[in-house]
């Protein structure tokens, strides 16, 4: 019979002749049909490779205390919000993993603070699943360029508006953030990405002086050191960029 609880075949006396073969009752046989085939198969687990262009972030899931180093009692860095100040889900960089003496996982992440560079640990159950980004943009001060390459090949570049002296625009890894649109001024145009960047001297800045990437209503001043921190892009080069840059993108700013 089939056990209800575990499963298993118990064949008595009287369900099996003598050579231990199932019996046969009125010309049929006892024998249990053969088992399905699974509907899934799981391979053999391969661990995570990181590659020359390939990146990898993980969303906030709440509200955590980065750490000075991977344990629970370490100094706090700085302290995460689940979400952007624009309401949007917040991503990491992931820059590093290690585990404490009690077996807890721990990721070394960028933070969004200043001194922009800040890194701190967080626990691995404060984010969600890893996302995976072969694009890279990298924004060149010097020659007021912004280039898009995926898997090393350059898929976008165009002229673009940067910080004045007195306002850079920041040095430094950074990640798009969110993309933004239904802006009531004109001046940015018709999307704009945040990073994570900060401007070190705007920090009154309404949720405190992030950089972003966007359009303009003044394409006539492009290319140049026109903006507060910003890289502004003529509104017909920010939609094509808006098509082929995700959020999670890093961003490289030379």
């Amino acid at each position: 019979m089939l056990l209800a609880g575990g499963g298993a075949l118990a064949l008595g006396a009287r369900g099996a002749d003598h050579r231990g073969e199932p019996s046969r009752r009125d010309g049929v046989s006892a024998e249990l049909p053969q088992a399905a085939t699974p509907a899934l198969r799981i391979g053999t687990p391969r661990p995570l490779r990181d590659g020359p262009g390939l990146s990898r972030w993980a969303p906030l899931r709440h509200g955590v205390a980065a750490r000075a180093r991977p344990a629970a009692g370490a100094r706090v860095v700085a302290r995460l919000r689940r979400l952007t100040p624009e309401g949007t889900s917040h991503p990491l960089p992931i820059l590093g993993r290690a585990v404490d003496a009690r077996g807890r996982a721990w990721l070394r992440v960028s933070l969004p603070v200043l001194p922009n560079g800040t890194r701190g640990w967080i626990p691995r159950r404060s984010v969600g699943a890893y996302e995976l980004e072969r694009s890279r943009v990298v924004v060149d001060l010097d020659a007021l360029t912004l280039t898009l390459r995926r898997r090393g090949r350059v898929v976008f570049t165009s002229r673009v508006g940067v910080g004045q002296d007195r306002w850079p625009t920041p040095r430094g890894r950074f990640i798009v953030r969110n993309r933004l649109h239904g802006y009531d001024s004109s001046m940015y145009g018709p999307v704009a990405f945040g990073t994570s960047a900060r401007s070190p001297r705007l920090t009154d800045w309404p949720a405190g002086g992030f950089v972003g990437i966007h359009g303009t209503d003044r394409p006539d001043l492009l290319p140049g050191r026109v903006s507060h921190g910003c890289i502004r892009l003529r509104n017909r080069d920010i939609r094509r960029l808006a098509r082929l840059m995700p959020v999670g993108t890093p961003v490289i700013v030379r």
